[in-house]
């Protein structure tokens, strides 16, 4: 299946790409006017192969949860169960990624790939992403949304699916977090929710994650493939202290010392130091790449995946749009090696995909510029 879809990943589409550009120089305002959003139509355009592009809707949010070994080396004061209550919290609609889902209209699933945890929740597998949320929220109490719409299914109601490769990874200081087979299970669990999202419909995927110590990773995963130093590339997490800060930096650098993962070698660098989120955001990322679908990222957690989605296939960079700029060093780190600008800055680390949910008008506008304005001839407006 990695195979098969990295095969499926081409290039941008230079001739939409151009027609794009010629149109943003023909639409009722001064050329270059809107900054980076014309930019982000022509790469939408070259990415759908058509201009103007698709308007990227509905979205869909995935949300991969996973627990890691690595915890144990005291690299954050939250207990790892938290990764489980917080599914919970997704499922019943309380998290701040619900909220701000809401607000934009998208979807939310999430997905077990490595929960610690077997969890008390009612599932789905990802075949049956198609069906209705709702088959499976109106089970967990709590979901909520514009009292005119409850009489529908709510679309934006959370929704679980059961594709657990194991249950957490191993303390990648002491030896790979996981075997290579575990890392391409993680990874074929996020190109097979790709295809089950976009098969239901979605015109665009955001990156979501949840797991307890998961930016410890994150900082490794950035550091090998991107040659930055693991100072350079360990932020503080949920916000700890100076000395849990030195010792994560620490952790990091030992589990690389360890196991000196080759960049070149994608598979081999996410069996190292990687999570099964991590994996699995790099498989929807490849997954949406090779059907030519936008994924919005979120925070520094996706932004390591795309370093390791692009490593598979530099032609999924394509597909990415980076939804904002985590406080997260290595998120900057990252981007900057992918060449992508962030949407919005607004010193979030919070996760869950609340940063590409607030970017997602932005991308929407950016496309919605080339079906809905006019042109100079068409308005009859006079050019400079």
């Amino acid at each position: 299946m990695v195979e098969t879809t990295i095969a499926a990943i081409g290039p941008p589409d230079r001739a939409a790409m151009t027609a794009a550009r010629d149109l943003q120089a023909r639409l009722t305002k001064p050329a270059g006017s809107l900054g980076a959003l014309e930019e982000l139509s022509v790469r939408l355009a070259g990415l759908a192969g058509t201009c103007p592009p698709p308007l990227p809707e509905p979205a869909a949010v995935a949300i991969f949860a996973g627990d890691h070994g690595v915890h144990a080396q005291r690299v954050t004061p939250w207990p790892q169960e938290v990764t489980a209550q917080m599914i919970g919290n997704f499922l019943a609609g309380g998290a701040v990624v619900n909220a701000f889902a809401r607000q934009a209209g998208a979807s939310v699933t999430v997905v077990d790939v490595g929960v610690a945890t077997p969890l008390p929740f009612p599932t789905v597998g990802p075949a049956d992403l198609a069906g209705e949320p709702t088959d499976v929220a109106a089970t967990v109490a709590g979901v909520s949304g514009d009292p005119a719409h409850r009489s529908g299914p709510d679309r934006t109601a959370s929704r679980l699916v059961d594709a657990n490769v194991r249950r957490g990874t191993r303390d990648m200081t002491v030896t790979a977090a996981l075997t290579r087979d575990e890392a391409r299970a993680a990874v074929e669990v996020g190109i097979r929710v790709a295809g089950a999202l976009i098969d239901a419909g979605a015109g665009v995927l955001l990156t979501g994650d949840m797991g307890i110590a998961n930016t410890t990773p994150s900082a490794a995963l950035v550091a090998v493939f991107t040659g930055v130093d693991p100072a350079g590339t360990t932020g503080r997490g949920t916000g700890v202290d100076d000395e849990t800060y030195r010792r994560k930096v620490a952790v990091v650098r030992t589990a690389l010392d360890r196991h000196r993962p080759d960049p070149a070698d994608p598979l081999g660098v996410l069996a190292a130091v990687g999570g099964l989120e991590h994996a699995a955001l790099a498989g929807l990322i490849l997954g949406a790449a090779a059907r030519r679908v936008p994924v919005l990222l979120d925070g520094v957690i996706a932004a390591s995946a795309a370093l390791a989605a692009t490593a598979f296939a530099p032609d999924a960079v394509g597909a990415m749009v980076a939804g904002h700029r985590s406080a997260e060093p290595g998120a900057t780190v990252a981007l900057r090696h992918l060449g992508l600008d962030p949407l919005v800055d607004l010193g979030l680390r919070l996760g869950e995909g609340t940063g590409a949910l607030l970017a997602l008008p932005v991308v929407t506008g950016a496309v919605r510029v080339l079906h809905e304005v006019a042109t100079f001839d068409a308005a009859g407006v006079s050019e400079k």
